[in-house]
């Protein structure tokens, strides 16, 4: 049974973790599921939006440290990095995906977990959300791109400070943090919601401002601005600009 429940309407996915026992841990079931999950989204051509959420009371609980580190002693380091890249791709996939990803994170988003909420484009945390990078509170470094999501997310000065005191927030402080993009009672209804509105949009337009954001993300002026240029050029000719234009003559 797979550990993974993953629906469509209308273009608009549905990840959802079901193993809430294990509060949707990533055991390496529930990694070879979430792999699954995301090839299927990339293949499908009219997928429009994702989001992301979990069963039970947890988000993600993060990695079965059992399992990735009951036995490494005597290991090679090398050893072990493969075992972590391997729980890395599992989420890191969602982040390569075309369409916009929005995290509904109703409760406890820890390490792994953290980092599979940020992932995501968008997170939308509900009253009950915690988003924890618990990591040196057992002694371990970060990992799965956790450093670039919370420098990205609060800048050098606050992810260090998180990161070193294992520290957590809640939905309200990672919504006043630019971690999470609102806090909302209901995190799913809301992600549904606004997944809903971007699936309403030209596809191709969405699929061009998310590749833009991620450009200038990566602070190159220039190439954005290129990108931009082109992308615009793409779209003048479209009916919505034209209409648009013909409004404004009017007006």
């Amino acid at each position: 049974m797979s550990k993974v429940d993953l629906h469509e309407d209308s273009g608009r996915w549905t990840l959802t973790l079901a193993d809430p026992g294990r509060r949707n841990c990533l055991d390496e079931r529930m990694c070879a599921d979430l792999v699954d999950a995301a090839s299927i989204v990339a293949a499908d051509e009219r997928a429009r939006t994702l989001v992301v959420t979990g069963e039970g009371s947890a988000f993600c609980a993060g990695a079965d440290l059992p399992a990735l580190f009951d036995s490494t002693e005597g290991k090679a380091t090398g050893e072990i990095r493969g075992q972590l890249h391997a729980v890395y791709d599992s989420f890191l996939r969602l982040r390569s995906l075309r369409v916009p990803t929005i995290a509904a994170v109703h409760g406890p988003a820890v390490g792994a977990g953290l980092n599979l909420a940020m992932v995501c484009d968008v997170r939308i945390a509900g009253p009950r959300a915690s988003f924890a990078a618990t990591f040196t509170k057992i002694g371990l470094h970060p990992g799965g791109g956790c450093t670039y999501f919370l420098v990205e997310a609060l800048g050098k000065q606050r992810a260090l400070a998180m990161l070193l005191d294992g520290g957590a927030l809640d939905g309200a402080a990672a919504v006043d943090a630019g971690l999470a993009l609102e806090l909302a009672d209901d995190p799913v209804a809301a992600a549904h919601e606004r997944a809903a509105a971007w699936a309403a949009l030209d596809p191709a337009l969405v699929a061009d401002i998310k590749t833009a954001v991620g450009i200038a993300g990566r602070g190159d002026f220039a190439a954005s601005l290129e990108f931009e240029s082109w992308a615009q050029a793409s779209t003048a000719t479209g009916p919505a600009i034209q209409q648009a234009v013909a409004r404004f003559r009017r007006s």
